[in-house]
């Protein structure tokens, strides 16, 4: 056989080698300049390759090209989940639905390395250092922070259904037994006498939706930015001390007995009663939508081979089976048939907003929580 036709069939070899690389590429439809480097790399390695094994041996790579890539393609996977605390419950029943399906489809193990805590902290450990394929947090800012450390790419928005929002809340007011305060709305924490807990703006993202609960209250009911602005002043008068974190703030209200109404998650709420803990709270009828995203964490993925797993479970978790056990730990679900299951569950919400229909997170920072911005024009105030 002469040269050229040896180095034509290798080449053949070498297109069925990277065909599985090519193919990813395309279907995520989102060609990384690394990825791109790779592939040109990788072609013009596997050129080489063949010139010399045309040039000198032959015949047996053809078999060796079409060993390795069933080696890869059959390989177990591990995938590291970094999420909120409050999404463990529902997480260790969905995790092993996927993999039961994964594993009946692709004839492939995959199993999950999974880290639960503050929202906030975990922002912080993934851009640290902590090797996440898959991050799911408390709200898009921290996201958007993983983003900002090249991380995620931008537009990890569109790369899943309903803007990439996966879980749901609403903000509730636990109050002690009886309601001896007689709280029902967001105006009642403004009251003279009420003592209101809720964690630091400045530090914690649910304190973060407590805030725009307050302030969205007014606004969203034909109050002006003035009208907002003193009724949420007023609610802060109201609370004696500001913990760093949700948690720290629940320790403030239960462990300690301070304060007449705490500021949480319907969904903490409500996973809290499943746990024996049963906690008299309001979910006011005006209210803050809590919108939690999901991202695969791009630059890891890539980096680790498993963004097809990867963004197949981030998928899995937008199906009705998913859906159904975070709405059994409280969540409110986003599939449409799965709400219309479990709508007897929650109060029905008169007014519901979101963070979007307040500007968007970037400008919700900046207005807001910022050095100098309105909290800390409001905490100034107050002093």
């Amino acid at each position: 056989m002469r040269l050229w036709q040896r180095i034509v069939q290798q080449g053949a070899s070498l297109a069925q080698l990277i065909a599985p690389y090519w193919c990813r590429l395309n279907v995520t439809g989102r060609l990384k300049s690394s990825s791109l480097r790779g592939f040109v790399s990788l072609f013009l390695v596997g050129v080489s390759l063949s010139v010399t094994i045309a040039a000198c041996s032959g015949g047996n790579s053809n078999n060796q090209s079409a060993s390795n890539t069933a080696g890869a393609n059959t390989g177990d996977v591990k995938l590291t989940l970094v999420s909120y605390a409050v999404t463990q419950a529902a997480y260790s029943k969905i995790i092993p639905q996927f993999t039961a399906k994964w594993k009946q489809e692709h004839s492939q193990n995959v199993t999950f390395k999974e880290s639960y805590g503050g929202s906030g902290s975990q922002t912080r450990a993934v851009i640290d250092g902590l090797d996440a394929d898959i991050v799911h947090l408390a709200l898009a800012l921290d996201t958007k922070k993983i983003e900002k450390a090249e991380l995620i790419q931008p537009g990890w928005e569109k790369e899943a259904p309903n803007g990439a929002i996966v879980t749901k809340s609403v903000a509730a007011l636990v109050t002690r037994d009886g309601n001896p305060k007689a709280i029902k709305t967001w105006a009642d924490l403004a009251k003279d006498g009420v003592k209101v807990i809720t964690a630091n703006p400045k530090t914690s993202g649910g304190a973060r939706w407590n805030f725009l609960g307050i302030w969205g209250s007014a606004t969203r009911t034909g109050g002006d930015e003035a009208k907002a602005q003193e009724l949420t002043t007023k609610v802060y008068k109201n609370v004696p001390v500001l913990p760093r974190d949700a948690r720290e703030a629940s320790d403030v209200f239960f462990k300690q007995d301070q304060g007449d109404v705490l500021i949480n998650y319907e969904n903490e709420v409500i996973l809290a009663g499943q746990n024996g803990q049963q906690l008299p709270y309001i979910v006011p009828d005006v209210n803050i939508s809590i919108d939690s995203p999901v991202a695969v964490v791009d630059k890891n993925v890539d980096r680790h081979g498993t963004r097809e797993v990867a963004e197949a479970f981030v998928k899995f978790l937008y199906t009705p089976e998913a859906q159904r056990e975070f709405s059994k730990v409280g969540f409110r679900p986003v599939d449409p048939t799965v709400g219309q299951e479990v709508a007897k569950q929650f109060p029905k919400i008169k007014t519901l907003f979101t963070a979007q229909d307040m500007g968007g997170w970037d400008e919700i920072q900046k207005k807001f929580f910022d050095d100098g911005a309105i909290f800390d024009k409001i905490q100034a105030g107050g002093q």
